[in-house]
């Protein structure tokens, strides 16, 4: 299917900004609009049949991620427009959340390893 066609519906095009943040599962994705997630399972399969998404199956979930390059040629015809190339970010916004996560257990375990100075055990 061609990706302009698929991005005719604005349900769609919702799906492919909600995706560009990150993978999502169906059920996610169901909770952002108003419709069954059968209705947002047809849609998903119509941006995959146009290669703007794709699907990874973990364990009985799908998780559904954004194909950058199945927008090229969005990307392509903006430019012979004249439009300015917008650059990819280096980093998915999406892997910041793992390192988030990261920060915080390593600082649980510095607390929970450190023996406390004298001057704290004065105070307490």
């Amino acid at each position: 299917m061609d990706p302009f066609a698929a991005l005719g519906d604005p349900v769609r095009r919702d799906l492919v900004a909600r995706l560009a943040s990150g993978p999502a599962r169906v059920v996610d994705l169901t909770a952002d609009h108003a419709i069954s997630r059968p209705a947002i399972s047809r849609h998903l399969r119509v941006l995959t049949e146009a290669g703007l998404v794709e699907a990874e199956d973990r364990g009985r979930e799908r998780h559904y991620r954004l194909r950058y390059d199945g927008l090229a040629a969005l990307a392509e015809w903006l430019v012979a427009l004249g439009a300015p190339r917008v650059p990819r970010p280096p980093v998915a916004e999406s892997a910041f959340d793992g390192l988030e996560l990261e920060v915080r257990r390593t600082g649980r375990e510095r607390r929970a390893t450190t023996t406390p100075s004298p001057l704290q055990e004065d105070t307490a």
